[in-house]
């Protein structure tokens, strides 16, 4: 190889060595810079809990105690109290209560005087085959020991969970409460969103109290509605007083059974068109003679419920102004089983408003509730 063509070898490598360290450079500088935009608020975080850990007096509370912590002030500078954090515990149940059911042993529990918590098998459940009886103390569930300290959500959580998984509980009988230790496969255990029962004063009128809006609504509707008309019912009253919502398809679903046609909703999401929720085909209960109680907690999915059939003069409505919640939250699960709710959408019922003005106003005094179910008995047998 002669002197010229090393010298064009030589120059060509520098060249695209030089090339390339630029391009790095430039690259760098890019990504720092569109790093230090992204996030500029990290280093000063870092730098406050550094401050807590090298100063603070006392030992600080759990790493994941701490972060839960930046999240709640996070979500809370947004300034919507329907945007929020929700801890895993909280977030199981309301997952189970969403979803109609859950995987437990089927108990029902509650808080003694003293703060303990006791058991109250369900007829035919796990937790009543496998010896628990009413009123004994909880102890242990797996490597969560239970005192009147321990937050009856988590308690709550630990005890649920997948169907035909096992779950060994600690229990003590009274009056010794010797512990004693139980081994459980959990069932799934329904969980409904309806109670209801003929009105004593006037039995050919049924109430069906829904506590809240989830997947198995209305099928539990339709179902409540067979049976009170096998025992005589002809008239029913839709309760939602106090029923702060649940799921929006769920409400839609539920309007749609007392409707023959046209529109139950609309609703816009970030960025989106909006989207039309109609009645397909008329409703298995829009012949159903009925009323509907409202009250200041009734509120969001509820409120569609009321709204449609308000909108539609199927119903009227009796009580207090509702809640007034116009906004739909989508739920994002976190990866370590905690949740953030973020306000994504609004809603609206073509020809009302809300807060729902009800069609018959009466003060929602809760020492006599009854005298809105009264009025809804009258408001049916005499229109």
């Amino acid at each position: 190889m002669n002197k010229t063509t090393r010298f064009v070898h030589y120059f060509v490598r520098s060249f695209l060595v030089l090339s390339i360290l630029l391009l790095f450079f430039a690259l760098g500088f890019g990504v720092r810079g569109w790093m230090d935009q992204q996030f500029s608020g990290v280093p000063l975080l870092l730098q406050a809990r550094d401050l807590l850990q090298k100063n603070y007096l006392n030992p600080l509370p759990a790493p994941s105690t701490l972060e839960y912590g930046m999240i709640n002030g996070m979500v809370a500078a947004v300034g919507d109290p329907h945007t929020v954090f929700v801890e895993p515990p909280q977030h199981a149940i309301e997952t189970n209560t969403l979803a109609g059911q859950y995987g437990g042993i089927g108990a029902r529990s509650e808080q003694d005087t003293q703060g303990y918590i006791r058991l109250y098998p369900l007829p035919g459940s796990p937790a009543l085959k496998a010896g628990i009886q009413d009123g004994d103390r909880l102890l242990k569930v797996d490597n969560l020991t239970v005192t009147p300290q321990t937050d009856p959500n988590q308690v709550l959580a630990a005890i649920r969970g997948p169907v035909g998984q096992k779950v060994t509980v600690v229990i003590g009988h009274s009056p010794d409460f010797t512990p004693v230790a139980l081994t459980i496969t959990r069932a799934e255990i329904p969980l409904p969103s309806i109670t209801y029962n003929l009105i004593p004063e006037e039995p050919r009128v049924a109430i069906l109290h829904i506590s809240v809006i989830a997947a198995t609504t209305p099928d539990e509707l339709k179902a409540a509605v067979k049976d009170m008309t096998a025992k005589g019912a002809s008239y029913f009253i839709l309760d939602l007083r106090n029923n702060g919502g649940g799921l929006v398809d769920g409400g839609v679903d539920t309007a749609r059974l007392f409707l023959k046609d046209g529109e139950v909703m609309e609703d816009q999401f970030k960025g989106q068109a909006v989207e039309i929720k109609r009645v397909e085909k008329p409703g298995e209960l829009s012949d159903l003679p009925i009323v509907v109680l409202v009250n200041q907690n009734t509120a969001s999915a509820a409120e569609i419920i009321s709204g449609a059939l308000q909108a539609h003069h199927r119903a009227k409505l009796i009580g207090a102004d509702t809640y007034g919640k116009d906004t739909i939250q989508l739920v994002f699960d976190l990866q370590d089983g905690s949740s953030l709710h973020v306000t994504a959408a609004k809603w609206w019922v073509p020809g009302v408003t809300v807060p729902l003005k009800p069609d018959i106003p009466m003060a929602d005094d809760p020492n006599n509730s009854n005298a809105m179910v009264m009025a809804g008995v009258k408001a049916l047998l005499q229109p």
